[in-house]
């Protein structure tokens, strides 16, 4: 680009369907957002001043929450538009070029990374799984698992009781830690693909509940009633998990985003 403009970067997706899906949407700045074709591939792009997107001025205004919040939900509405409508490739925030050149130059040298990328998400849609776990509950329901399998009388079966309580209290983290990998296994043979993310950080999600599994899952968009009636059936099986299903979501963690990024 001239006259000061730089190329921010949305998404790669297939050519031929891009520029229909495109009419009347604005990116970050407010830009016109458009195609940058090569072959059969098409990186959605937007024209941005580089006083506000180049390189220093945009160090300092990832820092500005509110800044980074708004732009965070521009560059989104994009994505999400696209996967809606197409196979998308998501690109990480902030991927910004001096010019289109850059773009195509990505577009040739990860042609086959996109193109399996975009083998992979098609047909396919994003969804979160985040399990909250409830420690006085888990600590009672693992005590009553261990005192039930004792045969003994009642004053000893009081007794195991009062034991297993003190031991499930040590252990409740473990125990939790294990019905998380059996709730992620569960939901993984249930999808595509899955992978488990790290907690969120609850300075970041404003939440104190203690997270024990944040799952990302990619669902063949013809299973995604079968998927939520799974996540349904996890939650009632394990007591003192909260499950929370959100999306559909853009395919973030399928895409090899930050791998692709330059």
């Amino acid at each position: 680009m001239t006259d000061g403009q730089g190329v921010w970067l949305y998404a790669v997706t297939s050519a031929e369907p891009a520029a229909p899906v495109l009419s009347g949407l604005t990116g970050v700045a407010g830009e016109a957002v458009h195609a940058v074709l090569a072959d059969d591939l098409a990186a959605v792009v937007g024209s941005v001043p580089l006083e506000v997107f180049g390189e220093q001025p945009l160090r300092q205004n990832l820092e500005d929450l509110t800044w980074l919040e708004a732009t965070a939900r521009a560059h989104d509405t994009v994505v999400s538009t696209l996967a809606r409508r197409v196979p998308t490739i998501p690109l990480r925030l902030a991927t910004v070029f001096v010019d289109e050149r850059g773009v195509y130059s990505l577009l040739a040298e990860r042609r086959a990374d996109f193109e399996s990328a975009l083998a992979l998400v098609t047909g396919r849609t994003e969804w979160g799984v985040k399990g909250y776990g409830d420690r006085e509950t888990l600590t009672a329901a693992v005590a009553e698992a261990q005192a039930a399998s004792s045969d003994k009388g009642v004053g000893t079966a009081y007794l195991l009781r009062r034991r297993a309580q003190l031991s499930a209290q040590e252990t409740v983290e473990h125990d939790a830690a294990t019905r998380a990998e059996e709730i992620h296994d569960r939901l993984v043979r249930q999808a595509a693909a899955g992978r488990r993310q790290a907690a969120t950080d609850p300075a970041l999600s404003g939440s104190r509940d203690w997270m024990v599994l944040n799952g990302t899952y990619l669902v063949d968009d013809d299973a995604t009633d079968d998927f939520r009636a799974t996540v349904a059936e996890l939650g009632k099986k394990f007591p003192g998990i909260r499950l929370e299903l959100t999306g559909p979501w853009p395919p973030y963690s399928f895409a090899g985003v930050e791998r692709m990024a330059p």
